[in-house]
């Protein structure tokens, strides 16, 4: 059978091959871990080679651009930013394309809590993809609906973890100049497969159908520690790294393996522009942490400064240095779990609320063994 890569740790599952193929040769299967990696039927493969220009992880990297400018940024209208998972930015871009009759791209739950990208229209339809999804999102037919709205020359913004960005830019093969591509300073993509099983899990729990779930609430004003679940109308809020799904993801057990060699680790990206969390906020102007988050913006291209002059009003705003706004996963990948075999292993044999539950049990026995001895 033929293969788009040697090692899982060489593929991101961004799906730009699935789109780009025209003779339908590539789909997605869903590997042991409940990740999505591209098959070649090489009975309808015509070896074009268009699966592999297409890559993200085949490409030499950076193409020479303008040095990078740093902001932090919080959205002026509160409402924005408290539904917001950090200071509002994305909102805030993507009103500016709706009003010139554009369409944005972002992730959104579909109605099985898959995560998938859709397409937004209204303001309306924003808040289905303004919070953070610690989950990999499906990006299935997204690039082919992007280049035929391009093509009648729609404005469009497109937001997505670096490798998926990169995806759809080798995707497009030429610049569009109404496309504004933004990309996220990422952790890592958890598996999709152990979030199905967690949202089945927690529906048998509570014996009903699950409609929401929000990883960065901020009703506490903590910068958005509480985690919240809609199931059969009710509301369960607790603290984000009290659930068993987030604690997994931030033990780094069940990140996609190439996320541990990410080659978008860097401050210098294709994308036109940058967001995330502005980490280290108290020190760099503490007047600004009120506890309701700061985005960290960073602007790549001519492009990405002309819409910033577009949109800047709409924020609260400053200049900064790349000291400044410099974190972990602007410098180097997440590291993987020394544990992580061992978890995938568990995954694979147990079935999921005895998996969880001993996971959680595990968890909690180590913390506090940590607490009683100093054991690490």
């Amino acid at each position: 059978m033929k293969r788009l890569f040697t090692n899982k740790e060489a593929c991101c599952g961004c799906g730009a091959c699935v789109d780009i193929c025209r003779s339908g040769a590539v789909r997605m299967a869903v590997d042991r871990e409940g990740f999505r990696y591209p098959i070649i039927d090489e009975a309808k493969c015509v070896d074009c080679g268009s699966c592999v220009q297409v890559c993200p992880m085949k490409t030499q990297g950076r193409e020479k651009g303008l040095p990078p400018q740093y902001f932090g940024v919080q959205a002026k209208e509160e409402k924005v930013r408290y539904t917001s998972s950090s200071g509002g930015m994305f909102p805030v871009l993507a009103e500016y394309v709706l009003q010139q009759q554009g369409v944005v791209y972002g992730a959104a739950y579909d109605k099985h809590m898959r995560v998938v990208h859709r397409e937004i229209l209204t303001m309306e339809e924003m808040d289905s993809i303004k919070r953070t999804k610690y989950v990999q999102s499906s990006l299935k037919g997204i690039y082919r609906k992007i280049e035929a709205r391009l093509k009648k020359g729609q404005w469009i913004l497109f937001c997505g973890t670096p490798c998926q960005a990169e995806g759809l830019r080798l995707y497009l093969k030429q610049p569009y100049p109404k496309l504004i591509l933004a990309d996220l300073i990422c952790y890592g993509v958890p598996s999709p497969g152990i979030w199905g099983d967690y949202v089945k899990y927690l529906e048998k729990k509570h014996g009903g159908k699950m409609t929401d779930f929000s990883f960065r609430d901020k009703r506490k004003g903590d910068n958005g520690h509480t985690r919240a679940y809609v199931v059969n109308g009710k509301e369960y809020a607790g603290y984000l790294y009290g659930d068993t799904y987030c604690r997994m993801y931030f033990s780094n057990n069940m990140l996609r393996p190439s996320c541990h060699q990410c080659r978008f680790c860097s401050v210098e990206r294709n994308s036109d522009l940058t967001i995330g969390d502005f980490w280290g906020i108290k020190k760099v102007k503490p007047e600004m942490d009120d506890g309701m988050g700061t985005s960290l913006v960073i602007l790549h291209t001519d492009k990405g400064r002309e819409i910033w002059e577009e949109v800047r009003d709409r924020l609260s705003w400053f200049e900064c240095g790349e000291e400044d706004a410099v974190q972990p996963r602007l410098t180097s990948p997440t590291d993987a779990a020394k544990s992580r075999g061992f978890f995938h292993a568990f995954y694979r044999l147990l079935p999921f609320p005895l998996f969880q539950a001993l996971y959680r049990g595990l968890a909690s026995g180590r913390a506090l063994l940590k607490r009683i001895i100093g054991w690490s």
